[in-house]
């Protein structure tokens, strides 16, 4: 073989050979994630078997409603409620873009019909009716259907007579729905304490962030609340508030640890360990029956899961 036919051979050998393209820049976000604390480059596939909590900093990141109900619902036990709600434009509200508009947008992104998503589920077999909101669709904003929808819940819960478990993540009531979104702390308000009078357990967790209108309503309404740490949570935010005091706030203020050192929530629970906690708390609350009243021969003061 001379030379000139081995260099022949030797470039049809490389045109064979299939090259590897690099990355795309999803691709490469789908395969690792950045913590927001630390810094440190996550293997994603690692950080969803940790449930979406740093192994370095314990940064617990956010979640959306469907990871949520996996991570505390017995397998195949979620039965979703008023699935086919959603929001119309009642002011015809026009900002930098039409409402309507945002809203077609937002339910693209999330893949979610509204903020919050409703249903019941088993937590070690044991019934319980649970809303969890999604930070996603909207930034978790409080319109006239999420206050419908957790109004509907709490009503739900009282007539199963189970256990009510809200999760929240939030920045407030939404604000292209005007007065009739602002209506909705008031009738959550009001369910919960139709709810509260029938003996029923209601445990609200607080999640990164929750704030607004609905930590002014039924999310610092829990018999018990939990929330998750370094969970921000507050009315109005830090900037608003420096502002308005003129002021500066300390470091970790509106911090889940900061509000259970000043007694505004009852516990902090990382979120491996949260199964099990509301596992715990609900069987403690339990009465002498087995499995829960239906809502036709339940008894106001018979309640199987009281405070």
């Amino acid at each position: 073989m001379d030379l000139k036919e081995w260099f022949a051979n030797r470039k049809k050998k490389q045109e064979s050979v299939e090259v590897k393209q690099p990355l795309s820049t999803e691709e490469y976000c789908a395969l690792w994630t950045q913590c927001h604390l630390c810094r440190e480059l996550l293997y994603t596939r690692d950080l969803r078997q940790n449930l979406h909590v740093c192994p370095k900093c314990q940064y617990h990141f956010r979640i959306g409603a469907e990871q949520r109900i996996e991570q505390l619902a017995d397998p195949d036990s979620f039965v979703e409620l008023d699935a086919n709600l959603a929001s119309a434009d009642p002011l015809g509200f026009v900002d930098s873009e039409p409402y309507a508009k945002r809203l077609k947008d937002a339910s693209r992104k999330s893949g979610l019909r509204e903020s919050v998503v409703t249903g019941t589920i088993t937590l070690n077999q044991t019934p319980i009716a649970v809303g969890v909101m999604d930070f996603g669709h909207f930034g978790g904003s409080m319109g006239s259907v999420v206050g419908e929808k957790v109004a509907r819940l709490i009503e739900e819960a009282q007539k199963r007579r189970v256990p009510l478990i809200i999760i929240s993540s939030s920045g407030g009531a939404r604000m292209q729905e005007g007065i009739l979104s602002l209506m909705q702390l008031a009738k959550t308000s009001a369910a919960l304490q139709a709810f509260h009078e029938e003996g029923l357990l209601y445990i609200s967790i607080l999640t990164e962030p929750t704030y607004g209108g609905v930590t002014a309503s039924f999310a610092m309404l829990g018999d018990i609340i939990i929330a998750e740490p370094g969970a921000r949570v507050g009315f109005a935010g830090r900037r608003v508030i420096e502002q308005t005091i003129r002021q500066k706030l300390p470091a970790d203020f509106q911090t889940a640890e900061y509000l259970l050192s000043h007694g505004q929530v009852d516990m902090v629970v990382e979120r491996a360990r949260l199964r099990e906690t509301l596992s715990q708390i609900i069987e403690f609350h339990k009465g002498n029956n087995p499995t829960p009243l239906s809502p036709s021969n339940g008894k106001k003061g018979e309640a199987i899961y009281s405070r």
